[in-house]
């Protein structure tokens, strides 16, 4: 199966192809794509110098523009897939019907993905990406068990790619109504979840509140581990409990489930942390591309070293096996 790794920075799409990512996804620095942060992303040459240092090197690159036109002010994401081309893409990432339909039509040898954040969940919404707009890929969301992606994938065509690794959104993906209330910030129109510029830390006698947009989102004792304040995964009070509504600040691990996934007919496995750093992207990467290779060969997987590469030093299989509360 197919590693495709994340990319935030040139340094970091380098070091996903030196350990051995078989694909790369990145995105241009604008609110084209879903990882609009300060410091990450990559202008127009910095582009077309990682897409040939990947080329040369056997590695594709996937560009993300996989965030929603504003209305009346489309331009800037068809530049971006007009681009995406110039620089030798191997395909982009869309998620929005308008520009999946400029890009089929002006752009039809570019190759089409789907992305996770049009949150295609069956078989009959996959289809229609295909028949309508000619998507070769779709990104599953994170909300499918094993057994309901081998269901899909008895239905389409069309080759799928789920996420095995990192970051655990439990909303409708990119659709977050919770953080942009809080922030202002829309995830799937500015490309922005939970930003850091709204994030704060306050110390009052030995408590860490942890606040997001003015918002308290959790409340630790001193030497407790200090999750990123996420909405989705916040401390909340309801009547006299109060706990995280759907799982406790950990990250997606799902790679003991990787033969499950070959056996279901997925095509790629897609580890998410654009915004995290070069050294964590390379380790990730290794340690998954011993997994698959390892898989191919008949062998047995390698046990993780990812433990403590996660959120809260903690792991879950999500969706997966439904375990969420």
């Amino acid at each position: 199966m197919e590693i495709v790794c994340p990319a935030g920075t040139p340094a970091s799409l380098r070091a996903a192809v030196t350990a051995g990512a078989h694909t790369v996804y990145c995105g241009f620095a604008d609110e084209t794509n879903a990882r609009n942060f300060p410091g990450l992303n990559f202008d127009r040459a910095e582009m077309r110098d990682g897409i040939a240092f990947a080329h040369d090197r056997g590695t594709k690159v996937l560009i993300a523009i996989n965030t929603f036109p504003r209305a009346g002010d489309e331009t800037p994401w068809h530049r971006a897939v007009a681009d995406a081309e110039s620089c030798g893409a191997d395909a982009v990432i869309l998620a929005d019907l308008g520009l999946l339909d400029h890009a089929a039509r002006n752009h039809p040898r570019l190759r089409r993905h789907l992305s996770v954040q049009a949150a295609a969940a069956n078989a009959d919404a996959v289809n229609f990406y295909a028949e309508s707009f000619g998507v070769k890929r779709v990104v599953l969301p994170r909300v499918l068990s094993v057994q309901e992606i081998a269901a899909i994938n008895a239905e389409t065509e069309v080759e799928t790619e789920v996420f095995v690794y990192g970051g655990l959104c439990v909303m409708a993906e990119g659709r977050c109504s919770l953080s942009s209330y809080a922030t202002g910030r829309s995830p799937n129109m500015n490309g922005v979840c939970s930003p850091a510029s709204h994030v704060e830390y306050h110390d009052e006698n030995g408590v860490l509140d942890a606040r997001l947009g003015g918002y308290t989102i959790h409340r630790v004792q001193k030497d407790e581990p200090a999750p990123y304040p996420t909405l989705c995964k916040g401390c909340f009070s309801a009547g006299e409990k109060t706990g995280h509504l759907f799982e406790d600040p950990v990250s997606l691990n799902a790679e003991q489930l990787i033969p499950q996934l070959q056996k279901a007919g997925v095509t790629a496995l897609k580890i998410e942390g654009r915004q995290r750093s070069r050294s964590y992207v390379a380790q990730v990467v290794g340690n998954f591309r011993a997994a698959v290779d390892a898989l191919e060969a008949g062998r047995p997987m390698p046990e993780g070293m990812l433990a403590r590469l996660s959120e809260g030093q903690a792991m879950t299989t999500g969706a997966y096996k439904k375990t969420w509360r």
